[in-house]
């Protein structure tokens, strides 16, 4: 037994109504996290995250990715801080890129996706602690713009990605990197020490890796493999490791009864 933490994802393919018979499952079940995505055009994850976090009590609820194009980043903050607060230390936002494709389908593609990442996630960190941000970007403008009710411990800002450059990014203005599913242990070491590339400056700060794994849970052996997997992606550098079934078979209540199972 590590003390690697384990989640569990609720993919979109699932329907809202579905949330909160899992996210009390996961509770149930021990499991320490779940996460939500904001995947094009389904649920809000904000919405999603809020709800799950008020039918559990212990649970803590993560939103992997929120694209940052689709809202201000004061906007953001305020709503973060707001979530932040009602659920002391149980709230795990997470900001990416978003697929291009679907900013372009609203509008809200821009020309330089990496410039917004870096003004939006260091606007957005800086107002979760209470400051005072005055920024003329490229992408971002604020004009004095500081928090009423900045959470009283701010939650981590998470970023995540799969480019260099974007996990390089991480590292350098995020309080942590996540990686989607699809990495072999291998390749996930390697993002990580890109990630740690960035964190010259800020070595001495919390940093979580966090690393998605998608298994089938319908093959025989998933609490064996699951102890696997924990095992490698451990041994690779992962604080974090958030368990998905396959996505054309999205139901996570298998990967929760093994997990309930392993605790």
């Amino acid at each position: 037994m590590t003390d690697t933490t384990v989640g569990v994802v609720l993919t979109p393919k699932s329907p809202p109504e579905r949330l909160r018979e899992v996210a009390r499952a996961a509770e149930d079940a021990g499991v320490a996290q779940l996460w939500l995505w904001e995947d094009c055009f389904y649920e809000g994850g904000l919405t999603a995250a809020t709800a799950a976090l008020s039918w559990t009590e212990r649970l803590q609820v993560g939103i992997g990715l929120m694209p940052v194009p689709l809202r201000n980043p004061a906007l953001v903050a305020m709503e973060v801080a707001t979530v932040a607060r009602l659920f002391p230390g149980r709230f795990l936002p997470g900001f990416g890129h978003g697929v291009l494709d679907w900013m372009g389908q609203v509008g809200a593609r821009v020309a330089s996706p990496m410039t917004l990442l870096r003004e939006y996630t260091s606007a957005v960190r800086d107002l979760l602690h209470g400051r005072t941000v005055d920024v003329d970007g490229r992408f971002v403008h604020l004009e004095q713009v500081a928090l009423d009710w900045p959470p009283v411990s701010p939650p981590p800002v998470l970023v995540g990605g799969r480019g260099p450059k974007t996990v390089r990014l991480a590292g350098e203005v995020a309080d942590g990197l996540i990686i989607d599913a699809g990495h072999t242990p291998d390749q996930v070491r390697g993002i990580f020490a890109t990630a740690a590339e960035g964190r010259v400056a800020r070595a001495a700060e919390p940093f979580d890796n966090i690393a998605f794994v998608e298994l089938d849970a319908s093959a025989p052996g998933l609490a064996g493999r699951i102890d696997e997997s924990v095992a490698a992606f451990t041994e690779a550098g992962a604080d974090t490791v958030v368990f998905q079934a396959l996505l054309d078979d999205p139901d996570p209540e298998p990967l929760i009864a093994a997990l309930a199972a392993r605790a």
